[in-house]
């Protein structure tokens, strides 16, 4: 019976997309017209409920992580990591965001620099500057993380603490067991989470397919067009499928590591030969205007003005990520076990969005000097190409060449790491959260993968990407809701099994479950190694 419902969620959500991805190709430019029209009205309608989610999750998991279920490991309470700790981060940031930061690392702080946010500022002046980092830091910081960290978090309890299958059914199975007429939509539930991380891949996939073409044009003058964005994906598929291939261990750890070792060379080249005292002090402006601005900028819509610049940016990055975060929290759910939960939140919520505003400052910070002390044309040449931004600031550097063959290389590895991620995730959400998918799914779920971006960049291009990962999140964030109340529920339960467990072990009889709710888990931490110290206490407080 349960082999039958993996199938049968296989199945089904494989077929929707080859589905949509034959609509996409038979009528490209009415699926693009129909996408824009859609995101469109999400992004009027439900702009304010994506912010509020955002950074209602933000508050929530940094709550968590504090505290007394902060030390609840996500696996045995006697385990360790699987990873060590620079592993770990490298394939986070690989999985979660190695593309898009690079994509926009340079070239979202020069777009903001021209038409800043919300029009507070003139364009083009220091002001826009300072303001065009403050948001871009906002954008790429721990917001973003927070919808992957989320899915991570309860996945990874589930699947490693409780034993069970790490999927979107399992989680609320609590909920829908009680109500017969629900009992139906936990494989339903399992297909949407297939079909919205895919759409959010295929933006992620999409974006680094038209940088690398940009890239290529810039810096060898081929064809911008679909002719090589079929020759680029065409190679990132032979590319993935082979690292798929050789399994977790050691193709995307492999490749992460990798990934990770050209960031640091190449961010900080362009640190020591850039403006490197302006760079820094970019960088602590930026943070210091991103912290103090954090709560307003989070919630900050135009309800009495034009929105179309929250739409664009914010509100579009929320929706992307949350589409994402089935993928991407499942795949930091496979990495962290053995972490505590306190480890875990402030390790995915910390370092890897300190790591992109650091890429950030470097990239942006040199580029907007550049432009504000010679009017080097890296500013009009953004607004021209977004996706030959980049290389053009390059071209001002020495050894240009090479470096832009390092960011190409680095833009096809994140590539490949994130499609080689996604087949792995997507084929075990389709078959009952197994820790192993079969080969043949994997492959298949690579196939379709491929196939649903290349009929975004054709249908629609930039925008119709955007469309895909605004579309599949809005439903997602509901369930998000859904699991996350599930996991308040459990992790209360499991810490008063665990007390009610460390106290019988040593000839206590529990008190009832108000007096285990009032313990906190570092006391009975200390209860385990010292048990007679605690008994006194504990006794003393009963007047024994």
């Amino acid at each position: 019976m349960a082999n039958n419902g993996r199938q049968r969620v296989f199945i089904v959500s494989a077929l929707i997309v080859a589905v949509l991805v034959a609509i996409g190709a038979a009528f490209p430019e009415r699926f693009g017209s129909a996408a824009s029209s859609a995101l469109s009205g999400i992004s009027h309608y439900f702009g304010w409920f994506y912010l509020f989610s955002v950074f209602g999750f933000v508050v929530f998991l940094l709550t968590l992580a504090c505290s007394k279920y902060g030390k609840i490991r996500l696996g045995p309470q006697d385990s360790s990591p699987s990873y060590s700790f620079f592993s770990w981060v490298s394939m986070l940031l690989a999985a979660g965001f190695g593309v898009g930061l690079v994509f926009y690392g340079m070239a979202e702080p020069m777009t903001h620099f021209l038409e800043p946010p919300y029009g507070d500022v003139e364009g083009g002046t220091e002001e826009a500057a300072r303001y065009a980092i403050q948001y871009s830091f906002f954008n790429w910081g721990i917001h973003q993380w927070a919808a992957f960290s989320v899915v991570g978090l309860i996945i990874a309890y589930y699947q490693f603490r409780k034993g069970q299958a790490g999927l979107v059914s399992n989680v609320l199975s609590s909920m829908t067991a009680k109500r017969p007429k629900m009992r139906k939509l936990g494989p339903a539930l399992d297909v949407f989470a297939v079909v919205a991380t895919v759409m959010g891949v295929a933006t992620s996939i999409g974006l680094a397919v038209l940088q690398i073409n940009g890239g290529l044009h810039a810096v060898f003058g081929v064809e911008e067009g679909m002719t090589w964005q079929f020759i680029i994906m065409g190679a990132m598929f032979l590319c993935y499928m082979a690292s798929t291939w050789s399994g977790l261990d050691k193709g995307i750890k492999r490749l992460s590591n990798l990934n990770m070792a050209l960031c640091f060379a190449l961010m900080f080249y362009v640190l020591f030969t850039g403006p490197t005292v302006a760079i820094l002090e970019t960088i602590t402006l930026g943070i210091g205007d991103y912290l103090q601005n954090i709560v307003g900028m989070s919630l900050r819509v135009a309800p009495y003005s034009d929105n179309t610049w929250a739409s664009n940016w914010t509100i579009f990055y929320w929706a992307w990520v949350i589409a994402w975060s089935p993928f991407v929290g499942t795949f930091v759910a496979r990495v962290s076990r053995g972490r505590t939960i306190k480890e875990y939140v402030f390790g995915v919520l910390i370092v890897p969005p300190l790591l992109a505003c650091l890429w950030i400052g470097v990239f942006g910070g040199a580029a907007l000097n550049m432009e504000l002390t010679g009017d080097v044309g890296l500013a009009s040449a953004t607004a021209d190409n977004i996706t030959v931004a980049l290389f053009r600031m390059f071209e001002l550097m020495p050894f240009s060449n090479v470096l832009s063959v390092v960011a190409l290389s680095l833009i096809f590895i994140f590539l490949v790491t994130s499609a080689d991620s996604a087949t792995y995730i997507v084929s075990q959400m389709t078959d009952g959260g197994s820790l192993n998918p079969p080969l043949f799914k994997r492959v298949i779920w690579g196939v379709l993968i491929a196939a649903i971006c290349l009929t975004l960049l054709i249908a629609g291009g930039l925008n119709g990407l955007q469309s895909a990962a605004v579309l599949a999140a809005l439903p997602f964030t509901f369930i998000l809701y859904g699991m996350i109340a599930v996991l308040v529920k459990e992790l209360r339960a499991d810490r008063k099994a665990m007390l009610t467990s460390l106290y019988h072990r040593h000839g206590e009889t529990p008190v009832g479950a108000d007096a285990f709710e009032a313990e906190t888990l570092a006391e009975a931490e200390r209860y385990r190694r010292a048990p007679n110290v605690v008994n006194r206490r504990i006794n003393t407080r009963d007047g024994t």
